[in-house]
């Protein structure tokens, strides 16, 4: 049998569909964000309008210096899982600064957010008798997997629907575990969840509630703990989950809760158990960037207005993009095939990388440029985005927004 013919046939559909993806081979320069040289096809420099270090942090220099010391002292990697000679002093001062900022007895390192909820989430379900997992319909593959992988019944509820929430955990006897699965930000359409109502009918019904906060950890709160920190809730949510790799710059994912739900996880979790340590180097970075953001609001407050002037812009010229609370601006092609086209035109003509996102990433249909603005952003950097979009909108023959 020719197997590569097989993977040719689907590869080959992908691309007739507009959904193949292409990496754009970038070396981000150092001190210059959001700056980046470009190693594949056409403009050498380009500006980065789509990156999830979003404050920039991953170039600052109290968390470089954090991460050359540490090297200084430790070397590069941290030599095994943390069970056999992998956990470092940096390790645990990163956990105790993670449980600190959420407010919570206790947090566990990951190699990565996926990983922390695909782990999570599998043991959670697969280890609690009886479990029900309810999912909202647009969770993130990552907790997808992890439900999917623990066995454990699973009921989908409409997307930030809290009266469908509602129907589906009293349809559930009172006596089985129930975990309330959810996102603060979503990162393909922007939105925030109503987090106070979620919690408020999961604590009625005795449920868990597991929130997912990656892309809001850094961006909001008054210490950037989030969303539930900005509302007040972090106290009534059992775990948080989030990452070191969007906002903070660095890489790595974490969970947070009580000493028992955390030390469960770390000892029955295979993801965890069986996985390298994260290097002790990127654990003191993570750690100068969550001190240094608990601290200062001046990267929170320049990113919103930047994120402001963009959508300002944008509707002078009746580009169409998702209304939403938060700090990710969708902008609508909804064509994949022109969405890529757009992407690829930016990029060889006009210095600007923005990825196309397409299916299935988000429904056919609704394909999309998602833009991030960073406080490094200037105002020159928008003019030259908005100036190229409005007229590749003019050559692509795409509708406008009505005012």
């Amino acid at each position: 049998m020719d197997y590569d013919a097989l993977f040719t046939a689907q590869l080959d559909a992908l691309k007739r569909d507009g959904n193949y993806r292409i990496f754009a081979e970038l070396e981000r320069r150092c001190g210059q964000f959001p700056r980046a040289n470009n190693h594949g096809t056409g403009a050498r420099e380009v500006t980065v309008w789509c990156s999830n270090d979003y404050l920039g942090m991953g170039q600052h220099p109290k968390v470089m210096s954090a991460m050359h010391e540490a090297i200084d002292r430790c070397g590069t990697g941290a030599g095994g899982t943390r069970n056999i000679s992998g956990t470092n002093i940096l390790h645990r001062e990163l956990e105790a600064e993670l449980a600190d900022l959420h407010q919570k007895e206790a947090a566990l390192l990951f190699t990565s957010g996926y990983v922390s909820n695909w782990a999570s989430l599998g043991t959670l379900g697969a280890r609690l008798p009886g479990a029900v997992i309810l999912s909202d319909a647009l969770n993130h593959a990552s907790m997808i997997e992890g439900i999917r992988h623990s066995r454990a019944d699973k009921v989908i509820w409409k997307h930030n629907d809290v009266e469908d929430l509602e129907r589906k955990l009293a349809a559930i006897p009172a006596d089985r575990p129930k975990i309330v699965a959810f996102e603060s930000v979503y990162s393909m359409d922007g939105d925030i969840a109503p987090i106070r109502e979620i919690v408020e009918v999961a604590e009625k019904y005795g449920a868990m509630t597991y929130l997912d906060e990656v892309h809001a950890v850094g961006m909001y709160g008054p210490r950037g703990a989030g969303v539930a920190e900005q509302e007040g809730l972090m106290d009534r949510i059992t775990l948080i989950e989030g990452t070191l790799g969007k906002a903070y710059g660095v890489v790595g994912g974490y969970i947070t809760g009580s000493k028992p739900l955390v030390d469960f996880i770390r000892s029955f979790s295979s993801g965890f158990i069986f996985t390298t340590a994260l290097p002790p180097a990127v654990a003191a970075a993570a750690r100068a960037s969550i001190r240094h953001l608990k601290e200062s609001d001046v990267e929170r407050m320049g990113q919103r207005k930047r994120v402001a002037q963009l959508r300002a812009r944008l509707d002078q010229l009746g580009i169409p993009h998702l209304p939403n609370p938060s700090h990710i601006i969708p902008v609508m092609i909804c064509d994949p095939v022109k969405c890529r086209q757009i992407s690829d035109i930016l990029m060889d003509e006009y210095g600007i990388y923005v990825q196309p996102i397409n299916y299935p990433t988000v429904p056919k249909g609704t394909e999309r440029l998602r833009f991030t603005p960073s406080p490094l952003h200037t105002e020159e950097d928008i003019d030259r985005l908005v100036s190229a979009l409005g007229t590749l909108w003019k050559q692509c023959a795409l509708s406008r927004a009505v005012a």
